[in-house]
């Protein structure tokens, strides 16, 4: 059964963290939580979310908090190491934070970086990660289908598992997958699909290699 409103507010615990790194034009990030008969539990949608789509993520917290989870299919899961839009003689700063990790995904197109940054940031993952470890990337719909073909075309060198979201729109993540084929750089679709009322659309038109599920 789920809870009625004043059993919600009754535990909630509102929560300003301050980030390590700027991400995402934020500073601190703001949370709900929220202690359930079966633990706690964390509502904390981006800010550019509309009322609709944070409901879907509060919807998700309460599930969380009040619902018995199915039974667990693995008794772990491999994650990767995320890097932000920081300078490279950072890099190593922040992989030391995730002894073991195999892969690393790299956030780029961040606002008030150039190209030029995302090309030493990633070189730098790619020299102290070494050739057999995975280094993928994430420009979160940044970038026009022209700036992401000359991008990836500059990034390519480093050996990308993929590209994940280089474009906003499902036509340009099409558009930009042909003509990147010849590079072997896979794109992959995250926003395109958790966003999205047709999370299919991206399959049926081709536009991705890979999907991102959140």
């Amino acid at each position: 059964m789920l809870p009625a409103l004043d059993d919600l507010l009754a535990t909630a615990r509102v929560v300003a963290l301050p980030l390590r790194t700027r991400f995402r034009g934020l500073d601190v990030r703001e949370a709900v939580l929220i202690e359930g008969p079966l633990g706690w539990t964390e509502f904390s949608p981006f800010v550019e979310y509309d009322d609709a789509e944070s409901a879907a993520w509060l919807a998700a917290a309460i599930d969380f908090g009040w619902t018995q989870p199915p039974a667990p299919i693995r008794d772990h899961v491999l994650v990767n190491a995320t890097i932000p839009a920081i300078p490279p003689e950072r890099v190593a700063e922040v992989l030391a934070r995730f002894p073991g990790c195999r892969t690393a995904k790299v956030k780029v197109a961040e606002r008030g970086t150039t190209l030029a940054d995302d090309v030493a940031r990633v070189a730098e993952v790619r020299r102290l990660l070494g050739p057999e470890r995975r280094v993928r990337i994430d420009a979160n719909a940044a970038w026009n289908v022209d700036e992401a073909e000359h991008a990836i075309h500059a990034l390519a060198e480093h050996d990308l598992e993929y590209v994940e979201q280089p474009c906003a729109s499902v036509e340009e993540l099409a558009e930009l997958r042909g003509r990147i084929r010849h590079l072997g750089v896979p794109v992959a679709a995250d926003e395109s699909v958790r966003k999205a009322d047709d999370p299919l659309r991206v399959a049926r038109a081709g536009a991705a290699d890979l999907l991102v599920i959140k």
